[in-house]
């Protein structure tokens, strides 16, 4: 996608080395989500370039993102040709679902196996923002940041792919508690459940952000792109499989590590 398609859904893209760095760009109103965001999300996962090893998600301004678009649920309230959620209602239950699946692509991406996606959270992460925050495999906040799952508070349930994760990060009976009763989760609390990493002032966010990026790009690529394969469907298979799976990727570990070390 050109920068200025981009643009003009509210998204920023800069690649620096095996670096990319996806910003939410409408800092006027909380980096708000829309249906065109989530479907150009999808498009420019797709088109990453090989080399890419970590992809950054982050908020302009002071939040990471306050969730959809409110105008976006008002038949109303957009513009001719504006695509909006509203619109689904006017659609069969195979459409709305066929459309659903199209915005959940635009969060599913950032757990492809050949990257490692972080989210850099200050702020609100609310509703699709505290979903696209989970759909990054590792997530590190200010100390401002506020989680909330909204979407029960609005009679509906969270679709755009967090339910999965956060019950991974926090387990069941907390995962069902967060988002049935939609309050806020702070940034101390995220780290001592298990849904951040770590939590720091919010003027040494970057900072942290950039170390994290630095260490996951210091192995050879492959390592990380192996490992993070065998991690990501470990809870869901049984010990043989498992072992099985380990012993394939560490021969395809040694015969590249050997490889390398015959040709220099």
């Amino acid at each position: 996608m050109t920068p200025e398609s981009l643009a003009a859904v509210g998204l920023l893209h800069e690649q620096t080395g095996p670096v990319a760095s996806i910003t939410l760009d409408r800092p006027d109103v909380r980096n708000a989500q829309t249906p065109a965001m989530w479907r150009a999300l999808a498009e420019l996962g797709a088109s990453l370039p090989e080399e890419t090893r970590v992809v950054v998600v982050r908020g302009a301004g002071h939040s990471f993102s306050a969730g959809l678009d409110r105008s976006m649920l008002d038949p109303a309230g957009t513009a001719e040709g504006v695509e909006s959620v509203a619109g689904l209602l006017t659609m069969s239950d195979e459409e709305m679902a066929t459309t659903i699946d199209a915005y959940q692509q635009g969060f599913t991406f950032l757990r492809d196996p050949r990257f490692i996606s972080i989210a850099a959270v200050q702020g609100y992460a609310v509703g699709a923002g505290f979903q696209l925050a989970l759909a990054c495999d590792l997530r590190v906040v200010a100390e401002d940041a506020q989680f909330c799952m909204k979407e029960s508070a609005l009679g509906l349930v969270p679709d755009l792919t967090g339910t999965k994760p956060l019950v991974e990060s926090v387990g069941y009976a907390r995962a069902l508690e967060i988002c049935v009763t939609a309050r806020m989760v702070g940034a101390a609390e995220a780290v001592s459940i298990g849904l951040a990493l770590t939590s720091v002032p919010p003027t040494e966010l970057d900072g942290a952000v950039a170390d994290l990026a630095a260490a996951l790009t210091a192995p050879l690529p492959g390592a990380a792109v192996e490992t993070k394969a065998l991690l990501q469907g470990a809870a869901q298979r049984g010990l043989d499989e498992q072992r099985r799976l380990e012993r394939e990727a560490q021969v395809r570990r040694f015969r590249e590590v050997a490889a390398l070390m015959a040709g220099q």
